[in-house]
């Protein structure tokens, strides 16, 4: 028999502040159907597919049948999901203006399939038109497919925030190393740091990155302080109230806090914290934008991030933020042109 203290620890109940899951040895399970069921509608309706032949858009999701979920065991996160999707289409043919309808079905979306593999099939009304059919089997599945990897990434990353609970480090242990910047323009670096108390008593990391986009720094801030652009890249309602002491909300509640401090076009400041984090806990966020000719950057300081959240704050700033900013960006200079 192993003397007190000395088994198997992932068996050993440490100190937790929120006093669950130890270690995340235990399964947990969040039901990702009710989510999910948005954010398909949300990435399919109203896709536009264009070629020679004419235009098409994809118009309601008439059918959704499944379910998804997301589960946590030792630290892991392992996803379910299998949907019976039925999207209609319509279209115009180019040089006759008619016009024609059918349908888009995805019998089986699940995780035993790439995205690639998943079929998809096309259907159109009785009718001549078959040259809009041929555009919706190529250039229209291949727009789907892009949609079905788009909630798929935000079902492991935007659904998942907060999920992998912190736990225990041994005290004085330095809880990061010093990461080398990646190749792309995303800079970002994990400062060494022994423990970090923030809020309740968790040990903590302090996440720096660095981002260049092609605005001014006054768009720039405008797209972090403005509810409807906020909404823009988010892809979400959201609570925005840019003020001293004013709410934020993101994410479907994933993500929320409170504005701390607003210098116009230079600086914001945010108490920050994850819906799953311990109760009460918050990071501070510190966001300084700074003109770099025809273009900004902003630079990311989020301190008293939870141990294992380190790499999923990173991620959501990163993919959730970053990347979706620069797509809004893309399109408002699309549409001036």
């Amino acid at each position: 028999m192993a003397k007190w203290g000395q088994g198997d620890p992932r068996w050993i109940v440490e100190e937790r502040a929120d006093a669950t899951n130890v270690n995340n040895w235990h399964w947990t399970e969040r039901d990702a159907t009710s989510w999910s069921k948005r954010k398909l509608k949300e990435v399919l309706e109203g896709l536009v597919v264009e070629g020679e032949a004419g235009r098409c858009e994809i118009g309601d999701l008439k059918h959704v049948e499944g379910e998804a979920s997301c589960n946590s065991r030792k630290g892991k996160l392992i996803f379910f999901y299998e949907w019976n999707l039925r999207l209609s289409w319509k279209g115009t043919v180019k040089e006759s203006g008619e016009k024609h309808k059918g349908s888009v079905e995805i019998p089986n979306l699940s995780e035993e399939n790439e995205v690639d593999d998943t079929e998809i099939n096309v259907s159109k009304k009785k009718g001549e038109g078959d040259v809009l059919k041929d555009l919706m089997r190529t250039e229209g599945t291949t727009k789907v497919r892009e949609a079905l990897r788009d909630y798929l990434k935000a079902l492991k990353t935007e659904f998942t925030l907060g999920m992998i609970l912190p736990t225990k480090a041994p005290a004085g242990q330095e809880l990061a190393t010093e990461r080398k910047p990646s190749g792309n323009s995303t800079q970002d670096s994990v400062t060494a740091q022994s423990l970090d108390i923030v809020g309740v008593k968790i040990p903590t990391v302090r996440i720096f990155m660095k981002e260049v986009f092609n605005s001014s720094a006054d768009e720039l801030y405008s797209i972090f302080t403005k509810k409807e652009l906020v909404q823009k890249f988010s892809k979400c309602p959201a609570v925005v109230e840019a003020e001293k002491g004013g709410k934020l909300q993101m994410f479907e509640g994933c993500v929320s806090g409170e504005y701390t401090e607003l210098v116009p076009s230079q600086r914001i400041v945010l108490k920050w914290r994850c819906r799953s984090w311990p109760d009460e806990h918050y990071a501070t966020v510190a966001l300084n934008f700074q003109n770099l000719a025809a273009q900004s950057e902003v630079q990311l300081e989020c301190k008293g991030v939870p141990v294992s959240h380190e790499e999923g704050t990173r991620q959501c700033w990163k993919q959730q933020y970053f990347e979706e900013i620069h797509i809004l960006l893309q399109q408002s200079r699309d549409n001036m042109e």
